[in-house]
């Protein structure tokens, strides 16, 4: 009776404390503050939590045009204007597609689960190419179309250049050139290529930069977080960062609650210059999206499994290693999306 009488009190004292924890309606907005909410036309869908087939959202179109970027919806590009505030028939298709590619729940809704994963900053490159049967999937890992890669000699050395006219002055050069050459190091630990920097922009196999907005290259950067880089798959090179987001090479010296970690993204940028498309493994280095304040450097079973299906194994890599750091690092990346998921489930509670 008394255990029952506690539960009861607490339950009322919820309520009462409910009015000054959330003031009038709680839009996603005032949830996520402006120095820590993903980018802002992202941040909006979180209105569309629960909607299925045949629902109507103001701003759902522009849902599509976010699945349309990166490859659930097959329409002409002169035709994303036309896109409609329904939910129809290839929006359902789109988000089945989109679920089932990045390891979610298929639901055919817009669940917690998949808002969540929409709203997270993630690699500007596209899950699929033109269209979806243009990934070539094998288990988690995927290639692009035709499986491009360099060269196909034992031994390939590859040389890389960061651009002089578009770098950030906040970090050093040292520091961005460490973060950058400890990512190439996972990578050749694993395969035989090796990574050479190089003082010639102009001739490197690899050209790396910091840009804004619309480059010149066809996929403009949208801002804080939102997309945060991307890059072209084999032979091309080119490898971009958003020049808007507050990079980091240690957390502990950045205090901006929406830095992102340099070295984390250099490495899932380096995947793709390689040959590797997006894994639906969460954890793995090539799995779209990266958290504000994550550091995720550590080259996963599928990542291994996928760059040495390409270019086989370094004679000297060993699996063991690897094998303890996929056990030891699951849960923290589990947890951390489970609780990323709770906020967006109470979001929707409360719209």
């Amino acid at each position: 009776m008394f255990q029952f009488f506690s539960y009861y009190n607490s339950f009322f004292f919820f309520l009462f404390f409910l009015p000054s924890l959330f003031p009038a309606r709680i839009l996603p907005a005032d949830l996520f503050p402006a120095d820590l909410s993903p980018n802002a036309t992202w941040n909006n869908f979180v209105n569309f939590i629960d909607a299925g087939k045949g629902a109507n959202f103001s701003g759902m179109s522009e849902l599509k045009k976010y699945f349309h970027r990166f490859g659930y919806l097959q329409v002409p590009d002169n035709l994303v204007d036309n896109f409609t505030d329904v939910f129809d028939d290839n929006l359902e298709y789109a988000v089945v597609n989109y679920q089932k590619n990045l390891g979610l729940t298929v639901t055919g809704k817009l669940d917690a689960g998949t808002v969540t994963q929409i709203i997270s900053p993630r690699c500007g490159v596209s899950d699929a190419t033109k269209t979806m049967d243009n990934i070539h999937v094998t288990k988690h890992y995927a290639y692009f179309y035709g499986q491009p890669r360099w060269g196909r000699s034992a031994q390939t050395t590859l040389t890389y250049a960061f651009s002089g006219n578009h770098m950030i002055d906040y970090l050093s050069s040292s520091d961005v050139q460490d973060a950058f050459r400890r990512s190439f190091s996972r990578w050749s630990s694993v395969i035989p290529v090796n990574f050479l920097e190089s003082d010639s922009y102009s001739t490197a196999d690899i050209k790396i930069g910091f840009h804004k907005g619309d480059h010149g290259d066809g996929e403009p950067f949208d801002g804080v977080l939102g997309v945060l880089a991307h890059a072209f798959s084999p032979e091309n090179g080119r490898l971009h960062l958003d020049e808007a987001e507050t990079w980091a090479v240690d957390f502990k010296l950045s205090k901006s609650k929406v830095a992102v970690d340099l070295e984390s993204v250099a490495t899932h940028e380096i995947g793709h210059i390689l040959g590797l498309a997006h894994s639906s493994v969460k954890d793995a280095i090539m799995y779209p999206s990266l958290s504000p304040r994550t550091k995720k450097v550590d080259l996963k079973i599928d990542d291994v499994e996928g760059i040495q299906a390409l270019y086989g194994s370094n004679p000297d890599f060993s699996y063991s290693s690897l094998m303890e750091s996929d056990l030891s690092s699951g849960r923290v990346i589990g947890n951390s999306f489970k609780w990323l998921t709770y906020l967006v489930l109470i979001v929707g509670f409360l719209l």
